[in-house]
């Protein structure tokens, strides 16, 4: 409805091409596509149909079924990552992420929390010259010579 009062409006003169697809919150070339496909199909043609088909890819749903119950009448007190392995060895052709992601939806096992991350930053160190840290690199302060230099910094001061 809003983008046919846009594109009355639009027609009539009343708003340019601009202000219609600013109204609709798209750009000026994406209104024109759609008076394109407007004028071709009418409002059908502005649907987005990737709404409404299934997928190719799509699994059977007597797949899933098989796989389900499979897990249930044996394999009831294995992780994913066990079953999967059987799963492939009796034949069984989709990856683990979806043989797991189909043990999650029908319930059969649990969602397992996300691991923590693999450096967490730390609390600074309260007292000063608790925890120092000591860096040291080689540059060419003086042309043809090399020099070392250390930086000592201390954690809870920020002092050099």
């Amino acid at each position: 409805m809003r983008f046919e009062e846009a594109y009355e409006g639009c027609k009539s003169g009343c708003l340019t091409q601009a202000e219609a697809a600013l109204l609709l919150g798209v750009c000026d070339r994406t209104f024109r596509r759609y008076r394109c496909k407007y004028a071709a199909g009418g409002l059908e043609a502005l649907l987005d149909k990737r709404l409404t088909q299934a997928s190719h890819r799509c699994a059977p749903v007597d797949e899933v079924m098989q796989l389900t119950e499979q897990y249930q009448r044996r394999y009831s007190d294995w992780n994913a990552k066990h079953f999967h392995t059987w799963y492939r060895k009796d034949g069984g052709t989709r990856s683990y992420t979806w043989v797991k992601s189909c043990l999650q939806e029908s319930g059969l096992i649990k969602r397992v929390k996300k691991r923590g991350a693999h450096r967490k930053r730390r609390e600074r160190s309260l007292l000063s010259g608790m925890m120092i840290h000591q860096d040291g690199s080689t540059h060419e302060w003086v042309v043809n010579q090399k020099w070392d230099l250390i930086v000592t910094m201390d954690d809870a001061t920020n002092e050099h």
